[in-house]
């Protein structure tokens, strides 16, 4: 089964791989995600599927590049980001998918951001 999240103005909507529970949900410490304090999802790289909007994303990198976040241009929205962590993989905003209760994960483990081993060379 797969669920379809969108940013706010609906203009970009991608889908993901989902079984009905956000097991792996965590949230990062890291500069930028403090900020946004968004709770993620992993997906694997090929299983996150741009359905419309593609060209209304814009990419930001700071530091050493290793991490890609994805918002979109229109309403600002963190959609995704491809993972330093396990560049295989995207974390996924669970708040751009309806009827997900972002309540349910205000114990979300947190991943140490600040300290990241990729952020080390």
């Amino acid at each position: 089964m797969t669920i379809t999240g969108s940013c706010h103005c609906g203009g970009v909507t991608f889908t993901i791989p989902f079984d009905g529970d956000f097991v792996n949900a965590k949230r990062c410490d890291c500069s930028l995600c403090r900020r946004r304090w968004a709770v993620m999802a992993s997906v694997e790289l090929a299983d996150l599927k741009i359905i419309r909007g593609e060209e209304l994303l814009t990419l930001y990198q700071w530091n050493t590049g290793e991490a890609k976040h994805y918002f979109c241009k229109t309403c600002g929205i963190y959609t995704f980001h491809k993972r330093r962590a396990d560049p295989t993989t995207y974390g996924v905003n669970i708040a751009c998918f309806d009827n997900v209760d972002i309540h349910a994960f205000k114990d979300a483990k947190i991943t140490d951001g600040v300290n990241h081993p990729c952020d080390r060379k």
